[in-house]
């Protein structure tokens, strides 16, 4: 097996060298990740300018290429120029810090697995809870035990799947809850500040948090402590509204 490795986090971030190590077990991985940190860049492409790129070692080993582009670019760049064949598998991570409920829309990491979907390659997008000392190696171990068991089951090709790893899960006997991305409005607030020249600026706050759900969502399993997997489609259309749309005559002729 042939596994692609990116992340948004930029080639040289923690989360990517120890989701390095631990897919190694599954076959024979190749790392192209952004040149620098690209997170919140949700599913931007580089096509105005030319993209740059250059091979990291590891000592003697290469271990891939980094990109001057976003998370896309990246993909785009190891399925069609630096792979030697299509890879069986792209995984975007481990990010440092959970891509759940309307933040999935924002995130370079889920952009990444979404574009390695596009080329029909199962792709999975994988995160954990931000901790200033967070067990990457641990969590790369139980995110590759979620991915072998979801390849052992035979997945259509072009998958995409969004996993998420909250740092209580690290600890003790997991337990994994396949739920839908929660979708309510969340962490819109700014705090209005002046700088020492007297002007004003404004600091995204990440509040106020998710509201209460009725039902389980990414967000909720996850403040249970859950590893949360919830599988994504990237056709957006509203398909209910088809139909009601479609009918009658819209006089625009």
């Amino acid at each position: 097996m042939l596994a692609l490795l990116t992340n948004d986090d930029g080639i040289f971030a923690p989360g990517l060298a120890a989701m390095e190590r631990a897919l190694a077990g599954l076959g024979e991985v190749v790392a192209v990740a952004p040149a620098t940190e690209q997170s919140g860049v949700g599913h931007a492409i580089t096509f105005l300018t030319p993209l740059t790129a250059k091979q990291v070692y590891d000592g003697d080993r290469c271990r891939g290429w980094a990109v001057d582009g976003s998370p896309a670019d990246a993909v785009k760049l190891g399925v069609t120029q630096f792979l030697p064949r299509r890879p069986d598998l792209v995984v975007s991570g481990i990010n440092s810090g959970l891509n759940a409920g309307i933040n999935v829309l924002y995130s370079g990491t889920v952009a990444a697995a979404i574009e390695g979907s596009f080329f029909g390659i199962t792709s999975v997008a994988v995160s954990l809870e931000w901790d200033e000392h967070a067990d990457y190696d641990a969590a790369a171990r139980l995110a590759c035990r979620v991915i072998g068991a979801l390849l052992h089951r035979s997945p259509p090709a072009g998958s995409l799947f969004n996993l998420n790893i909250p740092a209580a899960a690290l600890r003790g006997r997991p337990e994994l809850r396949v739920v839908p991305m929660g979708t309510a409005r969340y962490g819109e607030a700014y705090e209005r500040r002046v700088d020492p020249r007297g002007r004003p600026y404004w600091w995204a706050t990440n509040e106020p948090p998710p509201p209460p759900s009725a039902h389980e969502t990414d967000i909720t399993a996850l403040a249970a402590g859950h590893v949360t997997l919830t599988p994504l489609n990237i056709d957006l259309t509203h398909r209910a509204a088809l139909a009601g749309l479609a009918g009658g005559d819209w006089g625009i002729g």
